[in-house]
């Protein structure tokens, strides 16, 4: 009984020495896969942050390219050749030669049947010649047949072929006939924009700021020109990118209590220096462009005016608000080392009406007004009085020519009084602005010429101006400006009106259509 007891007492011993090793096993085996869990836990934790952080970096990453975009907008063009490659707008290409279809492909004529000629032991067998000879005449009958086969077969394919070879040679000599049209209008537009013809000026110069790249975002790339034969000056409306192409973000920072990516707005002061040096940059950039790409050299003078079409805060009306107006001559210009100037300086130093706070759309007045140079809506708009019946402001005599001058001046606001006509390059017309604080004196002269008006009369208008004590000098012609009269106006209270501008004040302010011809 004692040892059975004691076999009892050891089997259960035993037993629960076993339920304890696996309980220590479950135990362990729980504790493994807990640090297991919390060590993912923790990885996947630390992947997220990580992942998160990179989400940051790639955002500041994109503001930062966006601002070196904008501030290489100069730069990114001085490296290009800006002139047009009339060769290359020419078309080269060889129409594809004329490749037979397999399907017509001529093929050999068949082979005739070789019957074997009886041996001499085969010739003793009774019969055997007349079953050769009749062996030999099927397959001659055969042979017939097969090649007149293939006579028929190879005739017609030979008329299929002679087709396609000819609706190929139609097909080519579309092509060489298109392809001939096509470069003789590029040659023609060669040979008139280098004979400086004004559709072909204003053409070729579209093209060079067509091509022009620019980043995708923000830059609209819309643009009007007008060409001036008689002062060779290009004059440009340009379409500007608005302040919001100037990231508003200064940076992002990620947050890692609130789990939140956060942006840092930039500086107020900030967006305006680096909106101020786009808008100059731009400028810049497409005086430097058509400047270099003038192989004609049609343009001595390029001036550009740059726009903002936006809404306007006050009004929510669509509004054109200038902002840059500059007037540049080729030598001047190609003087500067883009890459070296500052590049709002460089404008203002170029005499250039900067608007010094375009970010709140501040306008500037223009140099000139596209639509005063830009003869094609002059021409437009007279077409309906036709043109016959417009007087020529040539049949005019001078003294004329100076009341007319004088009654336009007074139909726009200002009140005006004719001098004694001296012919000495002394006052036309006096007149005074009544406006407070930007109105005047005016002294008002008017030339009646058939050629270009030179420095001279600018400098006689502009001694005049000073020894009357006005405030500013108009300058009236039938004519049109050298650029040394433009650039001695420059940084002066001078405004030089040409025949289309002439036109287009009588047009819009004294509803007189007129003309000039010689």
């Amino acid at each position: 009984m004692a040892a059975a007891e004691r076999d009892r007492q050891r089997s259960i011993r035993m037993a629960a020495t076993r339920a304890r090793q696996v309980e220590r096993q479950q135990r362990m085996a729980f504790n493994q896969q807990r640090r297991a869990d919390q060590a993912a836990a923790k990885e996947a934790k630390a992947q997220y942050l990580a992942d998160r952080q990179a989400e940051t970096e790639d955002l500041n990453a994109e503001v930062d390219e966006q601002v070196n975009a904008l501030q290489s907008v100069l730069e990114h063009t001085l490296g290009v050749d800006d002139r047009i490659n009339f060769d290359s707008l020419r078309s080269r290409v060889s129409f594809e030669a004329f490749k037979t279809p397999p399907a017509l492909a001529p093929r050999s004529a068949p082979r005739p049947t070789v019957v074997e000629p009886l041996t001499w032991l085969q010739g003793l067998i009774p019969g055997a010649s007349g079953r050769h000879a009749r062996v030999v005449e099927k397959a001659r009958a055969e042979d017939e047949v097969a090649l007149s086969d293939h006579q028929k077969a190879e005739a017609a394919k030979a008329v299929e072929l002679a087709k396609a070879a000819d609706e190929h040679a139609q097909r080519k000599a579309a092509f060489d006939g298109e392809q001939r049209r096509k470069n003789a209008e590029v040659d023609e537009f060669e040979a008139d924009y280098r004979a400086k013809d004004p559709a072909a000026v204003v053409a070729y110069n579209e093209m060079v700021l067509t091509r022009s790249e620019y980043p995708e975002e923000g830059f609209p790339q819309n643009f009007r020109l007008a060409y001036n034969t008689v002062s060779s000056e290009l004059v440009v409306e340009y379409e500007l990118p608005l302040p919001s192409a100037v990231p508003a973000e200064a940076e992002y920072k990620y947050v890692k209590t609130r789990d939140e990516i956060e942006s840092k707005p930039r500086k107020a002061a900030e967006v305006k220096k680096l909106y101020q040096d786009l808008v100059a940059a731009v400028t810049l950039r497409t005086l430097h462009e058509l400047f270099e790409a003038d192989q004609a050299d049609a343009l001595n003078v390029v001036t550009f005016t740059g726009v903002l079409d936006t809404i306007d805060p006050a009004s929510g009306r669509e509004t054109r608000v200038p902002v840059v107006s500059v007037r540049a001559s080729k030598e001047e210009f190609e003087q500067l080392r883009l890459d070296k100037v500052d590049k709002v300086v460089c404008l203002r130093n170029l005499g250039a009406h900067v608007s010094s706070r375009p970010d709140e759309l501040q306008a500037v007045k223009p140099i000139i007004e596209f639509d005063m140079v830009d003869k094609r809506f002059i021409e437009q708009g007279d077409a309906l009085s036709g043109l016959e019946s417009r007087p020529n402001l040539m049949d005019l005599t001078p003294s004329e020519f100076e009341v007319l001058v004088s009654n336009l001046f007074g139909k726009m606001g200002l009140e005006t009084k004719l001098t004694r006509a001296s012919r000495d390059g002394g006052v036309d017309a006096v007149a005074f602005d009544a406006r407070p604080v930007l109105g005047g004196k005016v002294v008002i002269q008017a030339k009646r010429y058939r050629d270009t008006v030179g420095v001279s009369a600018v400098r006689d208008l502009y001694g005049t101006m000073l020894n009357e004590g006005a405030s500013k000098g108009i300058l009236v012609c039938t004519s049109g400006y050298g650029a040394d009269a433009y650039n001695f106006s420059k940084d002066k209270p001078l405004e030089l009106i040409d025949g289309g501008g002439l036109l287009y004040l009588l047009r819009e302010h004294a509803g007189t259509h007129a003309r000039i011809a010689s």
